[in-house]
């Protein structure tokens, strides 16, 4: 089993939307919906938008109108993401307009964030590396808004029925998520972490909640897909995983299959500010 047998990232982010809509702590959005008061229209900065799930999710829990900017390397995402907003509206009914900004989202600076009410990002902070967060913080700070993180891993998960090798999976899934790419180490689970400290640092205060996916039969194809890239990624980190992994596949595939396997995954929110 390797990483590349799992679904391309888009169709990869589509099939996992509800599960991280349903995940998202929906009390930090009511903590920051009063600070948005009085911008007219809100703007709002995504970051790493991918094909636009947050901005899709967070849109229709906001007042209008609203303009969301959406940040991400990929173009194919964000014409993606673009795309999907059409139709969006904000809580009130309100009109939502869209924009998108392709480049290195890292290399932001406060004066590109300065003119958004509230920035956003959901899925992206284990992606990151120390360095990365530091100056993405930096420019959230610098441009005085509140910013909302969501649905960053911690690295626990938790399988039912249990199994013998789910620690040993979970453990060279962790340390995959933390290598080295390009001379880039991720940062994986440690991101939430780093980040609010990252924030204390410069004097903001940070609110946290868990925001855990939690999937049972009824999403079996998440749970399934979802289970190929976590071993998948346990078995390029360590190699020695791959004999064992081969049964332990079988059984878990065909337990998600039949309706038996239930999957905790574990996330947390951020916001900062606000």
């Amino acid at each position: 089993m390797t990483v590349e047998e799992t679904l391309p990232f888009a169709d990869w982010l589509r099939l996992r939307e509800p599960a991280d809509a349903a995940a998202r702590a929906e009390d930090l959005v009511d903590v920051v919906r009063p600070a948005l008061a009085g911008d007219t229209p809100i703007r709002i900065h995504d970051l790493g938008s991918g094909t636009g799930s947050m901005s899709r999710w967070l849109a229709a829990r906001l007042p209008g109108p609203q303009h969301w900017v959406l940040h991400d390397r990929d173009a194919d995402l964000l014409a993606r993401a673009a795309e999907g907003m059409a139709g969006v509206t904000a809580a009130d009914g309100a009109p939502v307009t869209v924009s998108t900004r392709c480049g290195d989202l890292t290399r932001l600076t406060g004066a590109d964030l300065a003119d958004g009410a509230l920035v956003t990002a959901s899925a992206l902070l284990d992606m990151l590396t120390v360095e990365e967060v530091e100056r993405v913080v930096a420019a959230c700070v610098d441009a005085g808004r509140p910013t909302l993180f969501a649905i960053s891993v911690t690295g626990r998960v938790q399988l039912t029925p249990p199994d013998p090798l789910d620690p040993a999976v979970e453990a060279a899934f962790n340390d995959h998520q933390r290598r080295t790419v390009g001379g880039r180490r991720l940062l994986g689970p440690d991101a939430v972490a780093a980040t609010a400290a990252a924030f204390a640092r410069r004097g903001v205060p940070v609110r946290e909640r868990p925001s855990p996916w939690r999937l049972g039969p009824d999403q079996a194809d998440l749970a399934a897909e979802w289970f190929r890239g976590w071993l998948g990624a346990a078995c390029a980190q360590r190699p020695e995983l791959a004999g064992p992994a081969r049964a332990y596949a079988e059984r878990r595939l065909a337990d998600a299959a039949a309706g038996r396997l239930t999957v905790q995954v574990d996330h947390r929110d951020l916001l900062a500010g606000g």
